[in-house]
């Protein structure tokens, strides 16, 4: 499986082999990715739905079969439910935008959590200027969500609830079933965060209930540049757009415009179609392999670092000690080593982990730190890298 991705035979500084560990900010791509959208450029090169050239046909085929692609791999009922982003962020802020516009008032309330990217936070405080409000489910200190508190925060002006599967900082795997279920009595729609499960575990849609979902393509092995947000189609329907431009509309004029069906109602302009394509065969990649596979293998692999980590002296890891509480994400510190210091030495030797405050400062600040290291598995990763990564940390304190 390795030999799919050619740039984990890179060396480092022209000495050591990658040891590739920060698949929480990005994945590396396989080449099927990378060969089938080169094709496209090649060779299916034109505009998507406005044309009746043979290209235009063919391209308008490959980007809607990637949305059943995703329809599928989500479970959704309808590729009506599938709209293409930019990204996890870009779908957030396309639910924070439409929703508040369509569906809350001055005094109207969002419940986040305190383990949130910042992408789930600053998209509802850009609301605040309508008068919106942040209401915040705390944590406990193993980095759990107090859904006792939880179930605290409704009221008559609670709107929406918008919450991450499993939070980019602590691997924490949030009960987002209960969750959904709790806001459900009280008549409240849930958006999920799934940029940091999706990669990780099945993901259905129908099955979990929620209302809005999000993810990106480059988290999964696929491009940069392009995500989705699935969205019940009752609720999509009832949303305004989230930009103006071409393809969204149905009929213009000076006076009027009347907007395209769902999912076109929110895809202003010419979609990135190539990248459709990547993201199609990334998950028809990680479907091929199977999620539970992937999740299996994992699994092992957070364990058996977190075994050996927690055995180095100094050594703290955040976030839950139950493995089933915990995805691959491993986010430590050692000793008095500042974060920084040990992702710039571990880099050194090839090792590449992620450092700082994650996009969580918030967390940071309920946690009482300024940021950690951080190292995220993937499908290729292996316990040989995982050995690497503990002799590198080891070999560090020793130099402090």
């Amino acid at each position: 499986m390795r030999n799919d991705f050619p740039i984990l035979t890179k060396t480092i500084y022209g000495k050591y082999p990658l040891v590739y560990l920060d698949n929480a900010a990005t994945t590396q791509k396989p080449r099927l990715v990378v060969e089938a959208m080169t094709e496209e450029y090649y060779n299916v090169n034109a505009n998507v739905h406005r044309g009746v050239h043979f290209l235009s046909q063919q391209a308008t085929e490959l980007h809607e079969g990637s949305r059943e692609t995703v329809r599928k791999f989500l479970n959704a009922r309808s590729t009506a439910e599938i709209v293409f982003t930019r990204g996890t962020t870009e779908s957030i802020n396309l639910v924070a935008q439409c929703f508040s516009d369509a569906c809350m008032k001055e005094g109207d309330e969002v419940i986040v959590s305190e383990m949130e990217h910042h992408s789930n936070i600053v998209s509802w405080q850009l609301q605040q200027r309508k008068g919106i409000k942040l209401r915040v489910i705390p944590i406990t200190d193993d980095g759990k969500l107090r859904m006792d508190e939880y179930e605290k925060l409704f009221n008559e002006r609670t709107k929406i609830v918008s919450v991450t599967h499993v939070s980019n900082v602590l691997g924490t795997i949030n009960p987002v079933k209960e969750i959904i279920r709790i806001a459900h009595e009280h008549g409240v729609p849930v958006l999920i965060d799934g940029a940091q499960s999706t990669p990780h575990m099945k993901v259905d849609v129908q099955e979990l209930d929620c209302d809005f979902f999000a993810f990106s393509g480059h988290k999964i092995y696929g491009p940069t540049g392009i995500g989705v947000l699935y969205g019940k189609e009752e609720w999509l329907e009832k949303l305004p757009p989230y930009m103006g431009g071409g393809e969204m509309i149905k009929n213009v004029s000076f006076e009027r415009t009347t907007f395209n069906e769902l999912p076109f109602k929110f895809e202003a302009g010419t979609p990135d179609y190539v990248a459709s394509t990547g993201l199609a065969r990334a998950l028809d990649y990680v479907s091929a392999i199977g999620m539970d596979v992937i999740e299996a293998h994992e699994r092992d692999l957070t364990q058996y670092a977190m075994r050996q980590m927690d055995a180095i002296e100094g050594m703290h890891i955040f976030g839950p000690k139950e493995i089933e509480q915990h995805d691959a994400v491993i986010s430590f510190q050692v000793g008095n080593i500042h974060h920084l210091d040990m992702g710039t030495l571990l880099d050194r030797l090839g090792i590449a982990v992620r450092t700082g405050h994650h996009c969580a400062e918030p967390l940071m600040h309920r946690l009482g730190i300024e940021g950690t290291c951080r190292a995220s598995f993937a499908l290729y990763n292996t316990r040989e890298e995982v050995d690497a990564l503990v002799a590198g940390i080891k070999r560090v304190r020793q130099m402090f």
